[in-house]
């Protein structure tokens, strides 16, 4: 069975993203304690493309990376990279990010677009990325939170599609719609052909 170390040290992560590769007889692991990456990407594929390489490098294993985050339009793309680290906590996070969207005179559901973004990396044992994939997810920025579930900007990203935010929706929809699902749903099928020549 191949390994595959997911390149996180957050244990929800490393459970979602084995629940998402179910079926591919993938030994999925955490990566081992002690790895740092510095993202300084400047793209969030470019911070998923490091964390690969560094971690299929330090254990001679395939590593999946991901880099995600929020881009609102009218902030110039903001948070976008820097999205985890736009303020201490998420309820600070969310504060910040409806403070600078008034600031910025965004008052009308049309001018506050935005969108999430996964980026997906894969790297080979000897570290050299050989799949890349990107998922998104668009909506709109709500002057106030909504629902009780999710985590970090999710209870005020908005989902036209399904008129609901983030943090309202069950856990399967979300699956469906959100940037992750959508970046995992184009990286399976490339993922079992990789797997499938590995296996030869």
């Amino acid at each position: 069975m191949t390994t595959l170390v997911i390149a996180s040290g957050n244990a929800g992560k490393v459970r979602e993203f084995g629940q998402l590769l179910e079926g591919l007889g993938l030994n999925t692991q955490p990566q081992p304690a002690g790895i740092e990456v510095e993202e300084t990407g400047d793209t969030f594929a470019a911070n998923a493309r490091l964390k690969a390489e560094a971690v299929a490098q330090a254990t001679g294993q395939w590593a999946l990376a991901d880099d995600s985050g929020l881009s609102v339009d009218a902030l110039g793309g903001a948070p976008g990279v820097h999205s985890a680290r736009y303020a201490a906590t998420d309820a600070a996070r969310i504060e910040r990010l409806l403070q600078e969207l008034n600031a910025a005179g965004a008052h009308d559901p049309s001018s506050r677009s935005a969108r999430f973004t996964a980026a997906l990396a894969l790297a080979n044992p000897s570290g050299q990325v050989v799949l890349e994939v990107e998922g998104h997810c668009p909506g709109q920025i709500l002057t106030e939170s909504r629902g009780d579930g999710g985590f970090g900007y999710d209870p005020v990203f908005y989902v036209p599609e399904a008129q609901l935010t983030f943090a309202e929706m069950p856990k399967a929809l979300k699956a469906e719609l959100g940037h992750r699902g959508r970046a995992f749903a184009a990286l399976k099928p490339q993922l079992q052909a990789l797997l499938a020549q590995d296996r030869q």
